[in-house]
């Protein structure tokens, strides 16, 4: 073999392997990130084999076919609703674990809900984790506070620093006749957390952030328009989600067999290049058995961030 001939594969080599680190370096900057409805991982009143049975725990069943959706879907960040306080979130990343998948980061939010948390599971560390416990609005005349409060968790990610606004509106259950299925009360409670992510981000185009979670509204309901508008300010764009079906159902009410999408990924104006051109509804195997609601997922590549 020639000198010649040996030069040129070296060079063909260096080319490859530059090549290979380039490819490492740009999926090092995706990220991919969930958000999860898992239906009750609490103690409550439910009915199991035919028998109501109160201060039940999530069936393992369930918790079996809940812990196997979330390992297909392998998400880098997982946020979730309905988690139960402390101890079911402590029991949850231990059984994950003990199956193969470690997230070795972990937040909870502790808001006027002792029952039902907004929480989030991550393989990336947290630069910035806050509970938003106190934020309120008037309803009716009188002080209302954000349920589940506002879980705000910021993290490296690529090249930028990403912020999740993680939300759980309050659901469609009422008492009062003068709001029927709770619309004013979630709109409310948008309103004051929209205003919330501007305080932290008055420049919505220049920043990096996602709000994500269970609206308990559908895509047309004044709730969502709150939390992507104010006046002439872009706040966020609702990302489409369809499953592999083609479908865009998220929550399934059984007891009336209704299908709507109420569970959402929202991007801060600054992100439009990074996400994908859509989300994606996890429609994997068990999936139906761990909870009535579908995840949402998204990739991102922050590339080109400071």
């Amino acid at each position: 073999m020639s000198w010649a001939v040996q030069a040129w594969e070296w060079r063909a080599l260096v080319v490859l392997l530059a090549t290979s680190i380039n490819f490492c370096e740009l999926h090092a900057d995706a990220i991919t990130i969930a958000t999860y409805n898992v239906e009750n991982y609490v103690a409550a009143d439910r009915w199991v084999d035919g028998a109501y049975r109160p201060a039940y725990p999530k069936p393992e069943a369930a918790k079996a076919a809940l812990r196997a959706a979330i390992r297909t879907l392998d998400a880098d960040v997982l946020v979730l609703q309905e988690m139960g306080p402390p101890a079911y979130l402590v029991e949850l990343r231990r059984d994950l674990r003990n199956e193969g998948i470690d997230y070795a980061y972990s937040a909870l939010a502790e808001a006027a809900d002792a029952d039902r948390h907004l929480a989030v599971l991550s393989r990336k560390p947290f630069r910035r984790v806050q509970t938003v416990a106190g934020l309120e609005f008037s309803y009716f005349g009188g002080p209302q506070k954000v349920k589940r409060g506002v879980l705000e968790i910021t993290l490296a990610a690529g090249r930028v620093e990403l912020t999740l606004f993680v939300v759980h509106l309050h659901s469609r259950f009422t008492d009062r006749a003068d709001d029927p299925g709770s619309a004013l009360r979630r709109a409310g409670e948008a309103r004051v957390i929209r205003d919330y992510v501007l305080r932290r981000f008055p420049d919505p185009a220049a920043a990096h952030f996602l709000i994500l979670g269970d609206c308990n509204d559908t895509k047309g309901s004044k709730s969502l328009r709150l939390l992507t508008k104010r006046g002439g300010t872009v706040i966020s764009r609702l990302l489409e989600a369809r499953d592999s079906a083609g479908e865009t159902w998220t929550y399934y009410y059984h007891k009336d067999e209704i299908y709507s999408r109420v569970d959402y990924i929202m991007e801060s104006p600054g992100l439009a290049s990074a996400a994908d051109s859509a989300a994606r509804i996890f429609d994997g195997a068990g999936v139906r058995e761990a909870s009535d609601h579908r995840p949402v997922v998204v990739r991102l590549d922050l590339l080109g961030g400071p």
